[in-house]
């Protein structure tokens, strides 16, 4: 049932943070080329090509990602990315199903599809700094003699 619920749902952009790791698989995969360099030799202007236009847009807007880290070993500097091809949920791990009154609920773990991205984007979507699985409630109840999917909170 939940997952029946998450095929009926529309599917929704989500991001993915690029870390340094994640900036350098980009430019492998030629979403997006060096255009600047600065002085300071860490800081840099990166242009999305037109492969990196027909996979993601910059969530800031735009086609130019400022890389601003703090200094040349900053590793919480990131930005973000939309891929252009929206995600499903996708349930794993159901727990045992409890009994809560009148209802039935159950944990499960909600996974964000990477299906329809090219690898080069999947693989920066699982660098760390990514969340791509949620800890989730669902709630069952008796309707007309059947059980129903009530919530998912």
């Amino acid at each position: 049932m939940i997952q029946a619920k998450y095929d009926q749902t529309p599917g929704t952009p989500f991001d993915i943070t690029v870390n340094d790791r994640g900036m350098q698989q980009g430019l492998r995969a030629n979403y997006w080329v060096g255009t600047k360099r600065y002085p300071n030799g860490y800081w840099a202007d990166f242009t999305l090509t037109p492969d990196g236009k027909k996979v993601l847009k910059l969530a800031a807007g735009g086609d130019v990602i400022q890389w601003r880290p703090d200094s040349p070993t900053d590793s919480r500097f990131v930005i973000v990315v939309v891929p252009l091809v929206d995600s499903h949920m996708k349930p794993r791990d159901l727990g045992d199903v409890q009994n809560l009154g009148d209802n039935k609920t159950v944990m499960f773990t909600e996974d964000v599809t990477l299906d329809g991205l090219p690898d080069a984007l999947k693989n920066i979507a699982h660098n760390p700094g990514n969340k791509l699985s949620t800890k989730r409630l669902a709630t069952f109840t008796l309707v007309n003699g059947a059980w129903s999917l009530k919530s998912i909170d």
